[in-house]
């Protein structure tokens, strides 16, 4: 069993990766929409909705699997 500092150390490095990979991918989120956009305007706005939705549904996802263990 881990020590309670440990455990909040990791949960604190993992939201910093969650969030740095999500203002990575929110950063080039513009120019990847635009490029969609020139081909089809439906399908960038998809994409867009997809990346925004993404975000939210990894914390999900996260916050069910850590009351399964109990947290």
């Amino acid at each position: 069993m881990t020590a309670p500092k440990s455990e909040g150390r990791s949960q604190a490095i993992a939201a910093a990766i969650i969030l740095v990979t999500a203002g990575i991918v929110l950063y080039f989120m513009p120019a990847i929409v635009l490029a969609l956009g020139s081909y089809s305007p439906y399908l960038a706005a998809g994409v867009g909705a997809c990346l925004i939705l993404a975000f939210f549904v990894v914390f999900w996802l996260r916050a069910r699997y850590q009351r399964r263990r109990g947290k």
